[in-house]
């Protein structure tokens, strides 16, 4: 019995080796931890049970079944975050390149079916070459059964990928179908084809950073949620992303006890909406002084500026917030913003995280660009997003909320179930001076008639109290009130239920 233990620990130890010191080192060297060192990160200490540590590839061509190592190029198994379960695979690139072979793909697909089963999150570490070449449709296939438990997954409980190395060609798209994205800056890049592959098509030349870096996938491409300094501070990220969002559809999210007032008052909100109307403020602030000891994970905060989503608690409550931000583009909605906001809330409700919604929106950007880009259609996903949501929903108007993009932020009349709107809001149609130039285009060569039929508008449109007498605005509260107002209306809505028609599924316009 005792040589028996003896081999197993023989072999466990081989097996945390990876591919050897050697490579072991030469990740050190790139600033980067290891496959096990990540997991020692991201998981509580003690907590990871590994799963398939001795498991190797099957191939025999080209010299491979001379090249056999324990784990085959990733660690799997579960662990868990602050007490919570999570199932986890983080990819060792010192083993192979940490490319995919047959049971690579295996030991994956093995935890992710276990994740769905168990209702625990999937977090997904990256640090691959790709298909292992030597084992051709092998690999290929692999792929293909990740991606289809990805879509699978869907829903069911959350998905984390965490882009620590390279991850190019098919493997793009296991990441792709989840529900998150966090990238290490210098050190991590997606493509579909590499620098060296669009030089020869196309004749492009561009570094892998500019191709597919975090800079990149952060800012143009909207691809990845977030990018950090290394490896420990995207990890610790991810930890605290996690604490935001319910192991499964089947739970609810992590309540955590404030000592914050529920019933308390911020007398600075009520001039933090500026005089004149052209002049923007930061709806930060205002997230920031609703939210729980000012605790809010923005997502995609380098993308779409002129929207923000992410993450707060309300008397310890998660809510998913989206506001619009006047410091950029006036808080007007475009194409890239309109995509962003639209897949958030596609989250929230899939995983019954209750949505509040920060209106100052003057309009929908006009140009050449947003038409030609399709931006009827891609309004319509945040449209169609807002329309289709069950959660408890609701809405404060805080300033402007014109012509359709009043209809499209959660307005009652897609069903937001509380609307509210600070004194300062203005709801119509459009600002008080071109809706004048059009009623009045005649009067126009007068200056002075002008200016007073503006006043005359503003008085009159300019302020929430006319959809409030229509009942499209539940109640003009003070801004001071503001938290309190939104944690009772929060409260009345934890039991919301809503019947859904009974269809295969909706064909929201991608």
């Amino acid at each position: 019995m005792k040589h028996i233990i003896n081999e197993l620990e023989n072999r466990r130890k081989q097996a945390r080796l990876g591919g050897g010191q050697v490579r072991i080192d030469k990740q050190h060297q790139k600033g980067k931890l290891t496959a096990r060192e990540r997991l020692d990160v991201l998981l509580d200490e003690g907590s990871f049970e590994e799963y398939d540590m001795f498991v190797t590839h099957r191939c025999t061509d080209f010299g491979m079944e001379e090249q056999q190592i324990a784990g085959d190029g990733v660690v799997t198994g579960w662990g868990t975050i602050n007490g919570r379960m999570t199932y986890v695979f983080s990819q060792d690139f010192t083993v192979f390149g940490g490319s995919l072979s047959e049971t690579h793909a295996q030991k994956i697909c093995k935890i992710m079916d276990l994740a769905v089963q168990n209702g625990a999150p999937i977090i997904g570490l990256n640090d691959s070459g790709g298909a292992r070449i030597q084992e051709g449709v092998a690999s290929l296939g692999g792929y293909a059964e990740v991606f289809w438990r990805n879509a699978q997954a869907s829903g069911n409980v959350p998905q984390i990928s965490v882009i620590m190395g390279p991850c190019a060609g098919g493997a793009v798209y296991s990441p792709a179908m989840t529900d998150f994205i966090y990238m290490v800056k210098d050190s991590s890049y997606m493509f579909v084809t590499g620098p060296d592959v669009v030089k020869t098509v196309t004749n492009e030349i561009v570094t892998a950073e500019e191709l597919g870096g975090a800079s990149t996938h952060t800012t143009k491409s909207s691809v990845a949620d977030a990018a950090f300094e290394n490896d420990i501070e995207t990890l610790l990220e991810v930890r605290r992303l996690f604490d935001f969002l319910p192991l499964s559809v089947n739970e609810k999210a992590p309540k955590r006890e404030t000592k914050d007032d529920a019933n308390g008052i911020d007398e600075s909100l009520d001039s933090i909406i500026p005089d004149n109307a052209n002049q923007p403020y930061d709806m930060h602030e205002i997230v920031i002084k609703i939210a729980d000891e000012g605790d809010f994970l923005e997502i995609q905060a380098e993308h779409a500026k002129n929207i923000l989503v992410g993450f707060m608690r309300l008397n310890g409550e998660v809510i998913g917030v989206i506001a619009n931000q006047p410091m950029v583009l006036a808080g007007c909605l475009d194409i890239d913003s309109s995509k962003k906001a639209a897949r958030f809330i596609r989250f929230c409700d899939s995983f019954n995280i209750p949505i509040l919604t920060l209106v100052d929106v003057p309009g929908f950007l006009p140009g050449t660009n947003q038409e030609y880009g399709g931006i009827i259609k891609h309004g319509a996903k945040l449209l169609f997003a807002y329309a289709q949501a069950t959660v408890p929903m609701i809405t404060l108007i805080t300033r402007k909320a014109y012509g359709g993009a009043y209809d499209v932020m959660a307005s009652k009349h897609i069903r937001a179930d509380v609307n509210y709107a600070w004194p300062s809001a203005e709801i119509a149609v459009m600002g008080a001076k071109g809706a004048t130039e059009i009623l009045y285009r005649s009067e126009l060569g007068d200056k002075e008639k002008i200016a007073k039929r503006t006043a005359d508008y503003e008085e009159r449109f300019a302020n929430p109290f006319i959809a409030a007498e229509r009942g499209y605005i539940d109640d003009v509260i003070m801004p001071h009130s503001t938290r309190r107002r939104l944690i009772r209306a929060f409260s009345t809505l934890k039991n919301k239920q809503q019947d859904v028609t009974k269809k295969k599924h909706d064909n929201i316009p991608l």
